[in-house]
């Protein structure tokens, strides 16, 4: 083979080959390149040579090298090594992926050179005739075609290996391979965090984590080699229930906020820890014994959404997934020299990986005002590319690229038990996929300064920002659409206001809780009377019907104007209204039941449709230069 002409091979036997048995339609290995076909009944134990079943050959099933000796190069794909699609790892058992490439001739035993290499073909190359493999222009016409419709699909950063997975499925390998995988998933027990998992019909909420625990090769030298990690990075990734749309928010680590009592599951049973006000957001993971169902309830109690799942990493992640997708292209808009990141790039772009790529999400001194708040865009514009590279042609059609990714990707990440196996991650993932990746927008929790600092090294939330962003993330508002989502929100808003509306202190309404979090109704009440002037409202408890999805108004004909009124202080959609057949008689109050869309007193129902001045963002789909 090529490879091993160039002495690059590694101790690769060119004998060991997957191919398409026609009459089984399955990949089987074939141990002699010299012979046709080979029958599937072959014993295991065939030797590897002129099938002569010599002593001390190796057997399909043995590893070649056991994966704890690879470095993080080591670690990626290598070319050259296999005649099909299919992972060295579903043959051998070991990490190592293999290629797409076809590097002898089948029928003549001819080399063919780089530019001439073509990709083998899946399960559809048994319609090719009498059972031969498609070759030649015509197949790489379908070929092409088949690439530029899986270009299409949106994959995310570490839903790619579960797509991997799919590719292999129906291959006698495949099961192995699968496994495999699976036995690479970390996962952890979260308890009771968490909303119980996703579902197809709603809105997905899943938690980014990169800690800062010093394991793995290479990562001693990042600083403390002996902690238990923090929750330094942090995203929600909210995805739309109508898979429009996504919102990465950014939460920093160092937000002075309260973490909530915190269930965690330890080998002697279920144990409470308890809840600490007042500190930093990174230590609701690892410190006092807290796993990352305290930081998933942690953001609950910041932003309102509930988590559905998390996904954990570190240092490693960044430099394995980086490396298994061929790099990813980053610019910076000045020559950068960090002496502490170990970052070194000139003005310009660059295509960065491994130990550079892990620098220029760690780097704080290079870009910005050198704070963490400037990482943290940094970090948004280097996922942000990662998102390009593996939606792109260049990696959805590449075998060797997604297999490279699926074994990285279950070895970096830790997850919790709910999506802890293929296919779970998969069912996810083709959730996820879904999103067009120029929909789908990074952004910051908008923060201020500790005011109870002289030295300002912590922030808190800025509610005046922050509330209305959690709004739309809660009402599922596009940051990406806002002069869209702006421009319908305010054609619907004019229709449903047109005409009088009443004075806040004419409005009577009964407020009913009929869905919404607990206390809603009395919060509401306060709202109303307290800031909105409204003194002729009333907190009428639970609603004596079922739950409701959507909060309510009814209202008779004469109190129109009190609805529109009130409609225009909650921002209740037009849906929302349920005006009645008959006036109402005397001071009869209107009915107002809150659904489980009410997000709390003040916030709109609809969700703003602009978003806050000054909220920062990034536009996955657009790149931008680190300044």
């Amino acid at each position: 083979m090529d490879a091993q002409s160039r002495g690059q091979a590694d101790g690769i036997d060119p004998a060991d080959q997957w191919v398409l048995n026609p009459q089984t339609g399955n990949y089987e290995l074939r141990l002699d390149h010299s012979t046709g076909q080979p029958p599937a009944s072959r014993p295991r134990g065939a030797g590897r040579r002129g099938g002569t079943g010599q002593p001390g050959a190796r057997r399909a099933g043995a590893p070649r090298e056991s994966a704890e000796n690879a470095t993080p190069a080591e670690g990626t794909p290598r070319s050259g090594t296999a005649r099909t699609g299919a992972p060295r790892a579903a043959r051998n058992g070991s990490a190592r992926t293999g290629t797409s490439t076809v590097t002898e001739s089948r029928s003549t035993g001819t080399g063919t050179s780089a530019g001439t290499r073509a990709d083998v073909p899946g399960q559809r190359s048994r319609r090719a005739g009498k059972g031969q493999p498609d070759s030649g222009p015509a197949a790489a016409g379908r070929r092409k075609r088949k690439a530029k419709k899986s270009g299409k699909k949106k994959a995310l950063v570490w839903t790619g290996g579960t797509l991997a997975v799919l590719l292999v499925a129906g291959s006698i390998g495949g099961y192995a391979y699968y496994q495999h995988l699976n036995g690479n998933i970390a996962k952890i027990d979260i308890g009771s965090a968490g909303s119980g998992g996703f579902k197809k019909d709603q809105a997905i909420n899943i938690l980014l984590i990169g800690t800062d625990k010093r394991t793995g090769a290479g990562n001693e030298g990042y600083g403390d080699a002996g902690s238990v990690g923090h929750a330094d990075t942090n995203l929600l990734f909210h995805v739309s229930k109508d898979r429009t749309n996504a919102t990465v928010l950014s939460i920093p680590r160092d937000l002075i906020t309260d973490i909530p009592d915190c269930e965690t599951k330890t080998a002697e049973g279920t144990e409470v820890i308890p809840g600490t006000s007042q500190v930093r957001f990174n230590t609701s993971l690892g410190q006092d014994g807290r796993d990352p169902g305290c930081t998933m309830r942690t953001v609950k109690e910041i932003t309102g959404l509930e988590v559905d799942h998390f996904m954990m990493a570190d240092f490693n992640a960044v430099k394995t997934l980086s490396t298994a997708v061929g790099g990813v292209e980053v610019c910076v808009a000045k020559d950068v020299d960090d002496p502490k990141s170990h970052l070194k790039l000139s003005k310009g772009t660059h295509t960065i990986e491994g130990e550079q790529a892990l620098a220029f999400v760690r780097t704080r001194h290079a870009f910005g005002n050198e704070s963490d708040l400037s990482r943290i865009e940094t970090q948004q514009q280097f996922l942000s590319s990662m998102i390009r590279k593996i939606k792109s042609g260049d990696t959805l059609t590449d075998p060797q690229k997604l297999f490279g990714l699926a074994e990285a990707a279950t070895k970096a990440l830790t997850v919790d038990t709910g999506i802890g196996s293929i296919q779970k991650l998969s069912d996810l993932a083709k959730e996820l996929a879904k999103v067009n990746p120029k929909n789908i927008t990074f952004t910051t929790l908008p923060v201020v300064d500790n005011p109870a600092e002289v030295v300002k090294a912590t922030v808190v939330v800025d509610d005046t920002r922050a509330k209305p962003l959690f709004a739309m993330m809660q009402s599922d508002t596009s940051l990406t659409e806002v002069k869209q989502q702006e421009a319908a929100a305010k054609s619907k808003q004019a229709a449903l206001l047109k005409g009088p509306k009443a004075a806040p202190e004419d409005v009577r309404v009964d407020v009913y809780n009929g869905g919404g979090p607990q206390g809603s109704a009395q919060e509401t009440l306060a709202w109303l009377q307290n800031t909105e002037g409204v003194p002729k409202s009333t907190n009428k408890g639970n609603s004596p019907g079922p739950d409701l999805p959507r909060t309510s108004l009814e209202y008779a004909p004469n109190q129109a104007d009190q609805a529109r009124a009130l409609a225009a202080m909650m921002g209740l959609p037009a849906a929302a209204l349920k005006p009645g057949t008959e006036d109402a008689v005397g001071l009869e109050a209107m009915t107002l039941t809150l659904g489980a869309d009410f997000k709390g007193a003040g916030i709109p129902i609809t969700g703003p449709a602009k978003a806050p001045e000054g909220v920062q963002k990034v536009e996955a789909d657009k790149q931008v230069c680190a300044k």
